[in-house]
């Protein structure tokens, strides 16, 4: 086993946050209901949990573990939401997310309707293209419970919005 050098880990773990941010905080966008400004707390603290156990990530693990990060603070941003007081400013902070477009929107309006762990679920299966196993992981559950989150996350989805989830409904349930 290679011993690293400080310097060696820091590069590493700075190129690794340049290539896999952005990506990071789409999912904490999506875990979050799409608020751009949770989402970037979520990923930053995520990223400060990644970087004090980063010479215990193995290389082949690094994204798992840091969609796991990301997964646990989007979790502990949702429960500790009642005790925190927001903080109003004068100016608005500068986001590093642009925008959302008319289907991000929709995508984060659907997402709003579910419950965090079927939400976590739905992102993480159907958005991000987990396996069922990854999943499970990063939510640090079992592999069942991915299952009927997922299932009711989309059913529910399903139930709520017909038209834009069941391309049956629009052809007349052809095959009922």
């Amino acid at each position: 086993m290679t011993v690293k050098r400080a310097s060696d880990r820091e590069r590493e773990f700075t190129e690794f946050v340049t290539a896999r941010r952005a990506a990071l905080v789409r999912t904490a966008a999506l875990l979050v209901s799409g608020d751009a400004a949770r989402a970037e707390d979520v990923v930053q603290t995520a990223l400060t949990n990644l970087y004090l156990a980063w010479s215990r990530v193995r290389p082949e693990t690094v994204d798992a573990y840091a969609r796991r990060c990301v997964v646990n603070a989007a979790t502990d941003e949702h429960r500790s939401l009642f005790r925190r007081r927001e903080q109003v400013r004068a100016v608005l902070p500068e986001t590093a997310t642009d925008p959302p477009t008319g289907d991000d929107q929709t995508m984060l309006a659907l997402l709003a309707t579910l419950p965090p762990s079927q939400r976590a679920a739905v992102v993480l299966r159907y958005v991000e293209g987990l396996t069922v196993a990854e999943t499970a992981d990063a939510l640090r559950c079992s592999e069942g419970n991915v299952k009927s989150q997922s299932a009711r996350g989309l059913q529910r989805l399903r139930e709520l919005f017909p038209p834009l989830l069941n391309p049956h409904v629009l052809e007349g349930n052809r095959h009922a």
